[in-house]
């Protein structure tokens, strides 16, 4: 079976629905991000502005200006791992289909040069391209799910290019 890749909407899988698949390890890194940031993090720039109104006149103070930013900066990334944890969905093992590609899969693939790669498809929270972890939300990820051993996948890479892959396994990945 050959499929063509399908064109994932505007703001991604995540505009059309609002669920965040994770493993629990995925999870737990956001949950321990998260209160790092806010323990750890909202003391150091809180310290950071204090110390920069003591300079005097705010008008003219670059250290207060970049003290604010970074607060701004923090609070909007705190605010979008609560969104997060708060859309998350712990992927279980149990749920994984061994012998379809989805989130979760351990999937080994061959181009049509006979080069394999190997990968862990993951929500896009946990994608790590260098360590052979891509996110579902990702070109060569989305256009592998639902396929399973044998099926031959076309994808459009965001270069323009279009590579066929063949599934040569699919497993459950170590999650």
């Amino acid at each position: 079976m050959v499929a063509q890749a399908g064109r994932i909407p505007e703001g991604g899988l995540r505009a059309l629905n609002k669920e965040i698949v994770m493993t629990k390890s995925g999870y737990a890194a956001v949950e321990a991000e998260l209160e790092q940031l806010k323990t750890v993090k909202r003391k150091e720039v809180a310290e950071k502005i204090k110390v920069a109104r003591g300079y005097g006149d705010l008008s003219e103070n670059s250290e207060y200006d970049e003290a604010k930013n970074e607060q701004g900066m923090l609070e909007s990334r705190i605010a979008e791992l609560e969104k997060m944890l708060k859309h998350a969905r712990v992927l279980d093992s149990t749920e994984i289909d061994s012998s379809v590609v989805s989130v979760g899969s351990h999937v080994k693939i061959q181009d049509e040069d006979g080069d394999t790669d190997e990968y862990d498809i993951t929500g896009s929270t946990e994608a790590d391209p260098l360590n052979g972890r891509i996110s579902d939300e990702s070109p060569v990820g989305a256009a592998l799910l639902g396929h399973s051993a044998g099926d031959k996948v076309e994808i459009t890479l965001p270069t323009g290019a279009v590579v066929m892959y063949e599934v040569l396994e699919v497993g459950r990945a170590d999650i």
